[in-house]
């Protein structure tokens, strides 16, 4: 399932991380079940809060983030986006393919590359509307969850801002 959106960013979903994709690509778990559970060994509902790698941790090429396709906006950290985007682009200015996934390859890993390609023009558009609709094109399987979609809405302008 695993499909290139521009040439060596990668969007998919978990059963895209195998060995292969292990050792040839820098990789964004944008999933807390089960990357961030099992990177940090919690056995609880959630991580400590008071965890310092609770929002997100990164490991070598590796990010690995603690996030859920939540129903509401609010439970979506924009840190955690902005290190997920930063991330993204330093590895690629270092000449690494970058693969970020969700467990499904819907929701929250399309959501990011989305913003990823809207942040670094990309895609130049004037709405979230547009934008999509041209990502769409690029990843058909894009089906943004309510809460990352709202979350997407809300910070379109801090993200499609004008250099």
């Amino acid at each position: 399932m695993m499909r290139e959106v521009i040439e060596g960013l990668y969007v998919g979903n978990e059963n895209d991380v195998d060995e292969i994709a292990l050792r040839e690509l820098a990789i964004v778990h944008a999933c807390k079940e089960p990357y961030h559970r099992q990177l940090l060994g919690y056995i609880t509902k959630g991580a400590p809060k008071d965890h310092p790698e609770y929002l997100w941790a990164e490991r070598d090429n590796r990010l690995f983030l603690n996030i859920v396709d939540a129903p509401k906006s609010f439970f979506f950290d924009k840190g955690m986006i902005d290190k997920a985007l930063y991330f993204i682009h330093k590895k690629r200015s270092e000449g690494l393919k970058v693969l970020v996934h969700c467990n499904q390859g819907e929701s929250r890993a399309p959501s990011i590359a989305l913003l990823y390609l809207v942040k670094y023009k990309y895609i130049d558009v004037d709405t979230l509307e547009e934008a999509e609709s041209e990502f769409l094109k690029l990843y058909p399987e894009y089906n943004p969850g309510e809460g990352i979609r709202s979350f997407v809405k809300e910070n379109w302008d801090y993200y499609n801002a004008r250099f």
